[in-house]
């Protein structure tokens, strides 16, 4: 293959898993203040199966856009002006968000402060599980919330890819953790810092938590009216995080009713809070769970795999060598 060409998964239509398939593209060259990386491995999140059916971030990609935010690899090159990064260094990122990053592809380009260094400790399978899913949870734990040492902080879905970021995030800052999952993975849950677990599959999580400051809520209201239920366990003033979906109208008003918060959210890229994630892994305060890996040939197998839900941490296709 010419060093000019790469695979890369890319989508002709939108629609079930079986749209993705492999094709030979034009690799990308990396302008001023950008690396190009090789992507040895990448995460598979929500919102690359919701893009390829048409929604998500569909209205923002060129077609036939490439789907894929989550970036493991190695710099290959630079380009002029960078001073951060050098061919050779290992990093890891989720560059351009929400516009394509083109992750499911052998070669990525971004700018250099879009992407940090690798956990040391972390090979790049399980660096590639970390970006988009750890930077949700940090911006919506850290930036968002504001969560302070002794609050109460409710986390549903908390056992997928940004919820089990968000428990070790909340733990590590001295909350209350209470999180929501089912009754296999409530075990894994307390290892990972959640004080309180409830089976979402026997138990109404408003009828067993109260009194709560901030709920990250990773399910949303087209799930059971998830957000809608959450505002009934928060205190006066505590605050809503609705992550999937946004605020609707209805919500806004509820909230309001309630005397409670909502804050809609959408993950940014961030070099430097992967930087802080990365030294956060490599002191041994949070573990990355990957559940399993997939060849970029089986993107659609890793899909429906994710679509079934049920997944513990993340899904990851493998790429370089």
């Amino acid at each position: 293959m010419s060093e000019h060409i790469m695979r890369a998964v890319t989508v002709r239509e939108f629609g079930a898993a079986e749209v993705l398939t492999v094709e030979e593209v034009a690799r990308p060259e990396p302008l001023p203040t950008e690396v190009l990386v090789r992507v040895y491995a990448a995460g598979v999140n929500p919102v690359d199966w919701k893009t390829r059916e048409g929604q998500g971030m569909a209205g923002l990609q060129t077609f036939p856009p490439v789907l894929g935010w989550d970036v493991s690899g190695v710099v290959e090159e630079v380009g002029f002006g960078v001073t951060t990064l050098a061919p050779g260094d290992e990093v890891y990122g989720m560059p351009w968000f929400p516009r394509a990053a083109n992750a499911y592809a052998e070669y990525v380009t971004a700018p250099a402060r879009q992407w940090a260094r690798k956990p040391a400790t972390l090979d790049h399978v399980h660096a590639a599980a970390v970006p988009l899913a750890a930077l949700t949870a940090w911006q919506t734990v850290v930036d968002t919330a504001h969560v302070q040492a002794g609050q109460r902080v409710l986390i549903t879905a908390a056992a997928g890819g940004v919820g089990h970021f968000a428990v070790q995030f909340a733990r590590h800052l001295g909350a209350h953790v209470i999180a929501t999952a089912s009754a296999a993975r409530r075990p894994w849950l307390k290892e990972l810092g959640a004080d309180e677990t409830i089976d979402y599959t026997t138990t109404r999580f408003e009828d067993a938590a109260a009194d709560v400051d901030v709920v990250i809520d990773l399910v949303g209201d087209a799930h059971d009216r998830t957000s809608t239920r959450s505002l009934k366990v928060l205190r006066p003033g505590g605050l809503l995080v609705a992550v999937p979906a946004g605020v609707s109208p209805e919500l806004a008003e509820a909230a309001e009713a309630a005397g409670v918060r909502v804050t809609p959210f959408l993950v940014e890229p961030d070099g430097a809070a992967l930087t802080t994630i990365a030294g956060l892994v490599d002191a041994g305060e949070v573990v990355v769970e990957v559940e399993e890996t997939f060849p970029l040939e089986q993107a659609g197998t890793a899909h429906a795999r994710g679509e079934a839900g049920r997944t513990r941490g993340k899904l990851v296709l493998t790429i370089a060598n």
